[in-house]
């Protein structure tokens, strides 16, 4: 169980949204990634399996290492003009990118 992860209201309800346009037993995934311009870059995925190192909130996967740099953090989903997306507040990151999508330890 993933308990150190807060999703906001309207991030469970986008997952929940996206998780009815898939294969039943869908689950979404968060990861965090090498990679991206200041290091690490989040990641959203869709997946069919859940492994052995998976933490799981309802339909939510994340990996155990994902877990451990997301420790603290809070999931949220933004709508706004210039698009819609799942934002991350995460107080692990020292500094991040301007898209939001890349940050640093």
């Amino acid at each position: 169980m993933i308990k150190e992860i807060k999703f906001t209201d309207k991030a469970i309800k986008q997952i929940n949204h996206l998780l009815s346009t898939r294969d039943k037993g869908s689950f979404f995934r968060i990861a965090i990634k090498g990679g991206g311009c200041s290091g690490f870059q989040y990641d959203f995925s869709f997946d069919q399996k859940q492994n052995d190192d998976d933490l799981k909130h309802d339909n939510i996967l994340i990996d155990k290492n994902s877990a451990d740099l997301l420790k603290g953090s809070e999931v949220d989903y933004s709508e706004e003009l210039i698009g819609n997306s799942f934002k991350i507040n995460n107080p692990q990151s020292k500094s991040s990118c301007g898209c939001g999508v890349s940050f640093s330890l």
